[in-house]
């Protein structure tokens, strides 16, 4: 599986050490940036994260970062075919791909440590979505 992984000047430290954790669990990455603490707009990061996601067979799910997770997830979700859920705790993490298919994670870099970070990316990426009355109900997400 490849993940996509792409951040703000808020969470580019969050970023290395997921890239790294993700690396030893056996699984690549395509970095879209941001590598530095200059401060820049999380959408140019964010769209192509989403795009990647949403493009047949570039990446399998994406990963992205920004201090409160909130600007992240509304650009990526404008994307069509793209449900990113903003995660603080890995429950969270594991019922957004469990119950809404979830393919894009949202980490708020300024509210949850790198460790917390690396555990709930872990369980995203290795919960499978249940299916069921769940598909039913993402089934209706999409604006037609």
């Amino acid at each position: 599986m490849k993940v996509a992984i792409g951040c703000d000047h808020a969470g580019y430290e969050y970023k290395a050490y997921l890239i790294k954790k993700m690396k030893s669990w056996g699984i690549e990455s395509v970095n879209f940036g941001t590598d530095t603490a200059d401060s820049v707009d999380y959408p140019d990061f964010a769209h192509p994260v989403a795009n990647a996601v949403s493009a047949d067979n570039e990446v399998g799910l994406g990963i992205l970062i920004c201090g409160s997770a909130n600007g992240v997830a509304m650009t990526a979700n404008k994307h069509q075919n793209i449900r990113a859920a903003i995660c603080w705790k890995v429950e969270i993490a594991e019922l957004a791909r469990q119950h809404n298919n979830a393919n894009i994670i949202c980490i708020p870099a300024r509210f949850v440590s790198t460790r917390m970070a690396g555990s709930m990316v872990k369980a995203f990426l290795n919960t499978p979505f249940e299916g069921g009355r769940h598909g039913r109900r993402v089934g209706k997400i999409a604006c037609q």
